[in-house]
């Protein structure tokens, strides 16, 4: 079992995203950690800070290294995090002759944000994927049904009839808007994360821009500067991942109000069975649509909890990101995944006529 509904054996099958959950395994995380420091030894030989050669061979032992895994557990307990001990396991696989430049200038935070965004850039790519095939699928919903008509809802109550194609705008209009706004967001998150000891890379001295710039284009990432301390840039993709589940949630909560039995106006293939009521067919992915909405937007003030960051760095604001992000990204995987399986799900929206009333 595990403490965690995203990775718990069962429950995960409701509420798991097994490709994005594996970019936060610890595997991946490592496998990005190397990245950084194997990218990094190649733009300081290029830059002239460690000997020439010096970049191939540390690399080199970044591929090769098999991390002790109990060892970096252990370290992390008393250091905060894993990277000294991780790039004291790297210096004792590399050459003796390029230890002494593993992970020169850099510090640990240097490698931990930036291996995050390294595997955020792929979550992008899967959920910009996903958001793509939802729109589409809706797009075969108002060919389908549009013509059809509606009674509009207000506060609960009857209003006046609308075409389907009506219902189904207000579900597509904010998901364009998201990906729209998409574009920013990588631009905002996908940066190379770089500073030293304390954000102003004092050990590279006048070779530090280059050091950067390279080491960014090494890692196909933006370089902006150092943002140790600057969090904005992850409390709004917690935003724009937030309001994602939040449209996804209204979508959901719109076909669990749509598909009750007294009201009839959307039926639905695959629904859930009943231990107890061998006729009912639950509208499980809906509801599901409206939990991880409500988790997500809990979640959010979390991050902006950890835009307080005291001084030049803060263990416990980082540490509080660690907790909250990977969860976002998984539910807002999860939350697309689920969307896509309900309005594929969709028998039959709305009615032929608008029952003689005037829209």
């Amino acid at each position: 079992m595990s403490v965690s509904v995203f990775e718990h054996p069962i429950l995960s099958g409701l509420l798991g995203d097994e490709p994005l959950s594996q970019l936060f395994a610890v595997t991946a995380e490592i496998e990005a950690m190397l990245q950084f420091e194997a990218a990094l030894a190649i733009a300081e030989e290029d830059a002239g800070v460690i000997a020439k050669g010096s970049g191939a061979k540390i690399a080199a032992a970044c591929r090769k290294i098999r991390p002790d895994i109990a060892a970096l557990r252990d370290a992390t307990a008393r250091d905060g995090v894993c990277v000294p001990e991780l790039v004291r396991q790297l210096r004792t696989a590399a050459d003796p002759k390029v230890a002494v430049d593993v992970h020169f200038g850099a510090t640990s935070q240097d490698v931990i944000d930036t291996a995050l965004v390294l595997r955020l850039k792929t979550a992008l790519e899967e959920l910009d994927g996903r958001l793509d095939a939802l729109t589409a699928l809706l797009g075969d919903v108002d060919a389908r049904f549009g013509a059809g008509w509606l009674m509009a809802h207000t506060r609960m109550q009857r209003a006046v009839p609308v075409n389907v194609s009506d219902k189904v705008a207000t579900w597509r209009a904010p998901l364009a808007e998201l990906k729209d706004a998409l574009g920013p967001v990588k631009g905002r998150v996908l940066r190379l994360q770089f500073g030293g000891a304390v954000g102003t890379l004092d050990r590279l001295d006048n070779k530090k821009v280059k050091v950067a710039e390279r080491l960014a284009r090494e890692l196909g990432l933006a370089y902006e500067g150092c943002w140790h301390t600057n969090r904005v840039a992850i409390a709004d993709f917690a935003g724009w991942l937030s309001q994602i589940t939040g449209v996804l949630g209204k979508i959901g909560r719109d076909v669990t109000l749509m598909a009750q039995n007294e009201v009839g106006d959307i039926t639905l293939s695959g629904g859930g069975t009943s231990s107890a009521m061998a006729h009912k067919q639950n509208p499980v992915a809906a509801e599901i649509l409206v939990t991880l909405a409500g988790f997500n937007a809990s979640l959010v003030s979390g991050t902006h909890s950890a835009l307080i960051h005291e001084n030049e760095r803060s263990g416990s604001a980082w540490t509080l990101e660690w907790m909250l992000l990977p969860q976002m990204v998984v539910a807002t995987g999860a939350a697309l995944r689920t969307a896509v399986r309900l309005v594929e799900n969709i028998d039959a929206l709305g009615t032929e006529d608008n029952g003689g009333a005037s829209p």
